[in-house]
C-alpha cells in the first residue's frame, strides 16, 4: 500500500505544480509569474541563510551547556526543507517551504512525528526526548582485564604481498 501512496504522490505533485503555473499565470501574466518564481527561490537562499546561521548559534548554546540540541537540530533539518522547497520552482513547493519557515508550524509537526523518533545521545537513547531508555550497556564477554601493548610490543610477522603499495609503512621484521 506504501508503495503506491508515494507512487501517487510523486504523480500527483508535479501536476499540481503545473496547475498552479497555469493559475498564478492567468491572473498574474508571465513575467510576474516568472518573477515570482525567481523571487521565492531568492528569498529561500535568504531564509536558509539568516535562519541557519541562528539555528548554529543556539545549537553552539546549547551544547556548551550540555544539553542534547536535538530540537535544534530538528529545526534545522526542518529549515533546510524548508530553503530547498523554497528553491524548486512551484507554487505548492513555495506554500510548503514557507509554511516550514514559521517555528508554530514547525513544533505543530514534529508534535505530529515526533513520537516515532529516537535520539541517541551520549547518555543513552531517548524516546521522543523524554526518559532515558537506555545508558551504559555491559558487555558480558568483558572479562576486565586490559591488555596495554608498546609500540615494541606488537609486530606483525609476516605480509602476504610485500609488494602491494597498500602495505607499505607498515611495520615488518627486518
Amino acid at each position: 500500500m506504501r508503495p503506491f501512496i508515494a507512487f501517487s504522490v510523486l504523480l500527483a505533485w508535479p501536476l499540481a505544480e503545473i496547475a498552479g503555473f497555469v493559475v498564478v499565470g492567468r491572473a498574474l501574466g508571465l513575467w510576474w509569474t516568472l518573477g515570482l518564481v525567481i523571487g521565492t527561490g531568492l528569498l529561500g537562499a535568504f531564509m536558509m541563510r539568516q535562519q541557519g546561521l541562528h539555528l548554529l548559534k543556539k545549537l553552539s548554546e546549547q551544547s556548551q551547556q550540555g544539553q542534547i540540541p536535538a530540537s535544534s537540530v530538528i529545526d534545522g533539518a526542518m529549515i533546510v526543507v524548508a530553503g530547498i522547497l523554497l528553491l524548486l520552482p512551484g507554487f505548492v513547493t513555495d506554500i510548503i517551504g514557507i509554511a516550514l519557515f514559521i517555528p508554530f508550524v514547525r513544533r505543530l509537526l514534529w508534535s505530529a512525528i515526533g513520537k516515532r523518533v529516537v535520539v541517541v545521545g551520549p547518555r543513552g537513547s531517548r524516546g521522543g526526548f523524554s526518559h532515558p531508555s537506555g545508558g551504559a550497556r555491559e558487555n558480558p564477554n568483558a572479562t576486565g582485564k586490559v591488555v596495554d601493548l608498546d609500540e615494541e610490543d606488537f609486530h606483525r610477522n609476516s605480509d602476504p604481498n610485500p609488494s602491494s603499495p597498500w602495505s607499505k609503512g607498515i611495520d615488518r621484521d627486518p
